[in-house]
């Protein structure tokens, strides 16, 4: 998984979870945070892919969250789609 802060690797076996208290090496941003699950969607209903999980106000803070999976960080995956979707919209409606 990448820190959302920093964007360094952090090493996490398959077997482990990420604890509520688990800190960045690099940055010292806490990892337990929505921004590094891997159900962080800002395009979903909740930011949350999760349909169960309850809503967070602060995503880049430690929470408590049962249904946190380790994901890639901020900047990575549904915000990829977002700007590619952006994209095909301009050439959709390009008018030159």
């Amino acid at each position: 998984m990448r820190c959302h802060a920093c964007q360094r690797e952090v090493e996490v076996a398959a077997s482990e979870t990420v604890g509520f208290r688990a800190e960045c090496e690099g940055c010292s941003a806490d990892l337990h945070v929505c921004r590094n699950c891997s159900h962080h969607d800002t395009t979903a209903y909740n930011e949350c892919r999760e349909s169960s999980a309850e809503r967070v106000a602060d995503r880049d803070r430690a929470n408590r969250c049962d249904y946190f999976r380790p994901g890639e960080g901020e900047g990575v995956g549904a915000s990829d789609d977002r700007a590619e979707a952006l994209q095909d919209l301009e050439a959709l409606f390009d008018k030159s």
